[in-house]
């Protein structure tokens, strides 16, 4: 019998306008001890087809056809039922921690909670309970983070704390939703052994919902396909890799960044660089806020870019790369010389440092949240030239040329983000910055929130735009794959110390630090061509 079997499951929202199909008839089964992958972009039915096994939609959903847990029907339920089997028979990790736990309980209460609803657990008992899964999961000096909350967790820290909270009554079945998408290289990999250790000791089958392949070709037994709310292929992992037979398989196989950037022309100016640039946080204690130490976010950087050139700086979270980044553009104080086209901004006042500031743009991470909602696409485009003293009647041609540049329809201007995809959303991040036609564009992480084939766009983007405006980029991910397609020279950073710099092709076949090597076997499973 199988853990979970799903038979013809159609999930559709009614809407004003008429019923969304999200799910389309889809059919797959989980064996016991097995590991099957939801493959698919943004959109395709992934999560709902997850969320479904156990009910967990909103009213609002219409849902068709059998799911079976263990032999027992899941569609149509009596409430007790499912109250019984979520969170102790079927667990599940989501992407984002933060918003999965509460920032207002302890990592203790939040852990306890499952262990007493489900098990009856209270007291010592609990504790020590809680004390077990949190060593299991890898917590180190589990005692001490008991009274802990959420926000004083590192990221790898609290996806630890989820998957605790998931395993806590020894489910048959865990469902990981994008577990690793927002993860560094590094912690991610720790995360995915923790998974299969789990899995292995544990005897538990595994539903892992995700559109990186890359992790799917490391971690799964079978991998279902989906495009459009259904399963457009299925198989076992290796034969999918090997063959895929649907297009829509190849395309998602093809989707990874590659080629490299066009060289840097020799007599290209240079644009940016710092010598020994340092970032310390004081650390002040006592009444009197005495200073008794130093963060040292940013450690003796000496960096430079020229025009046309790509500077990857990657690195796990913490280590320093978006404060170099943000000490470049004076958006935090730091020591050392910055010279930004030939002047030194330190020491230079916000009067004086806002006619260069249209010369340097910054794009962010996150086009979900780095964009207006109350805005629309044009006013969010156009508002660093109102800054910069351009009339409206001047400025909206200026959009719909830059609109234009990116990829996108100009008529589209009056719309707003939420009626954009997240690649979409990104484009109009990139086009925000580029409105001003600057000389520096600092890329902060703006590929790992996208799907895997947006992500190639994005990269075709930066590439045309840097070839035709001779951009400077300093480009920050922990991404390995899109540092090596877009980055002339990548600088490696930790705990704030760049421990290594120097051409990309040369440094990912030969990295010299030991922090640089595992960092590699994290991204790539191996050491890249003759790296190993």
């Amino acid at each position: 019998m199988s853990v979970l079997e799903v038979q013809n499951l159609s999930v559709s929202f009614a809407q004003e306008d008429g019923a969304v199909h999200a799910v389309r008839g889809v059919s797959f089964h989980v064996e016991k001890g097995e590991t099957v992958a939801l493959v698919g972009e943004s959109g395709s039915g992934k999560s709902v087809t997850a969320l479904s096994t156990v009910s967990l939609l909103p009213e609002s959903a219409e849902v068709t056809g059998s799911v079976r847990y263990l032999g027992r029907e899941m569609v149509g339920a009596e409430e007790d039922l499912l109250r019984a089997i979520r969170g102790n028979d079927i667990s599940f990790i989501f992407q984002e921690p933060m918003t999965s736990l509460n920032p207002l309980h302890t990592l203790e209460k939040q852990i306890t909670e499952s262990l007493t609803l489900h098990q009856g657990l209270k007291g010592d008992a609990a504790r020590t309970r809680v004390i077990e899964l949190l060593t299991k999961v890898g917590i180190r000096d589990p005692e001490s983070r008991l009274g802990a909350y959420p926000h004083q967790l590192s990221g790898g820290q609290r996806q630890r704390v989820m998957i605790a909270m998931a395993l806590a009554n020894g489910p048959e079945l865990l469902i990981a939703d994008e577990p690793t998408t927002a993860l560094d290289v590094t912690i991610q990999a720790q995360i995915l052994e923790l998974l299969a250790d789990l899995k292995r000791d544990m005897g538990m089958s595994l539903l892992f919902i995700t559109h990186d392949l890359g992790i799917v070709r490391r971690i799964a037994d079978r991998v279902c396909v989906m495009q459009g709310g259904e399963i457009v292929e299925q198989g076992e992992t290796a034969e999918i890799f090997a063959a895929p037979k649907h297009p829509y398989t190849q395309k998602l196989l093809a989707a990874e960044p590659a080629g490299s950037p066009d060289p840097v022309p020799e007599t290209a100016p240079e644009i940016v660089s710092t010598t020994d640039l340092r970032v310390w946080f004081p650390i002040q204690r006592g009444l009197l806020r005495r200073t008794v130490g130093h963060v040292k976010a940013v450690n003796a950087a000496t960096v430079s870019v020229r025009a046309g050139e790509t500077l990857g700086i990657v690195g796990e979270s913490g280590s320093g790369k978006t404060t170099l980044a943000l000490a470049i553009m004076r958006l935090i104080s730091s020591d050392g010389p910055v010279v930004f086209m030939g002047r030194d901004l330190q020491g230079m006042s916000s009067r004086a440092l806002r006619p260069v500031r249209r010369d340097m743009q910054i794009v962010f991470q996150d086009p979900y949240g780095s964009l207006s909602p109350r805005m629309t696409i044009e006013q969010i485009v156009a508002e660093g030239l109102g800054v910069q003293g351009v009339p409206r009647s001047q400025s909206r041609p200026q959009v719909a040329e830059m609109l234009t540049e990116v990829g996108l329809d100009p008529a589209m201007m009056d719309r707003y983000p939420h009626e954009f995809s997240g690649g979409q959303r990104q484009r109009i991040a990139i086009a925000r910055a580029m409105i001003l036609r600057p000389k520096l564009l600092v890329l902060d992480e703006p590929t790992s929130a996208l799907d895997m084939t947006v992500q190639v766009q994005i990269v075709d983007l930066l590439r045309s735009l840097q070839a035709k405006h001779g951009l400077a980029y300093l480009f920050i991910s922990h991404d390995l794959k899109v540092v090596r397609a877009l980055s002339h020279r990548v600088i490696v950073m930790r705990q704030g110390d760049v421990v290594e710099i120097g051409e990309t092709q040369a440094l990912f076949r030969n990295p010299t630090s030991a922090y640089t090597r595992e960092l590699m076997v994290a991204a790539f499973g191996a050491l890249p061509e003759s790296a190993a």
